[in-house]
């Protein structure tokens, strides 16, 4: 694979072929090898619940288990230490079906403790959405965010030619395609769970 540099990722931006939209600041946006994603308004953290765990079998809805958090452009979102949170970038993203695309924390953020995805950073083509990033604050003190704060970049890569089912394809299982929100986990529609 080959990383986009940003002569590439501006033409493909000025095409229509990557769609990275609103971006704010293009010029402070666009790194060497990758854009910068701002982070927006609302956020997911876990409840505390009388559980034992959550059981991606269990027919309970995932979601039950989080509270939804709407943060003002001017306050800020506090994450404490050991905690987790899912929020969105400010920005939607479509990727054509011959590239794929990485998230990747910014080393601003990573020296204050601020992890962007746990697991989740990669980006299949096709996909068409805003980005849930999965935060975990793994520093010793709280760290406040900021809704349009660059807190995220991401990187696109070239594939050896154009998926044949693309994330989104009516053959796939796309179960985050077109979210607008931080979506809480869907591991129980995961075929494998349905046996």
């Amino acid at each position: 694979m080959t990383i986009l540099s940003d002569k590439s990722i501006k033409e493909h931006l000025k095409s229509g072929k990557i769609i990275v939209d609103p971006i704010k600041d293009f010029d402070n946006q666009i790194q060497p090898s990758s854009v910068d994603m701002r982070i927006g308004n609302e956020f997911k953290t876990f409840r505390t619940v009388q559980k034992p765990c959550i059981d991606p079998k269990d027919e309970s809805d995932i979601d039950s288990y989080m509270e939804n958090i709407y943060i003002k452009d001017d306050e800020s979102f506090i994450i404490h230490p050991n905690e987790f949170a899912l929020a969105t970038t400010y920005e939607t993203v479509k990727i054509p079906d011959d590239l794929v695309a990485r998230v990747e924390g910014r080393s601003s953020m990573g020296r204050l403790g601020i992890t962007m995805h746990v697991t989740a950073g990669f980006i299949d083509p096709g996909f068409h959405g805003k980005i849930t990033l999965e935060i975990s604050n793994i520093g010793k003190m709280p760290v406040a965010l900021y809704p349009g704060q660059r807190v995220c970049q991401i990187v696109f890569e070239t594939m050896t030619s154009p998926a044949e089912r693309p994330y989104g394809h009516p053959d796939r299982d796309s179960k985050y395609m077109g979210q607008k929100h931080p979506e809480s986990s869907r591991v129980k529609l995961d075929y494998d769970l349905q046996k």
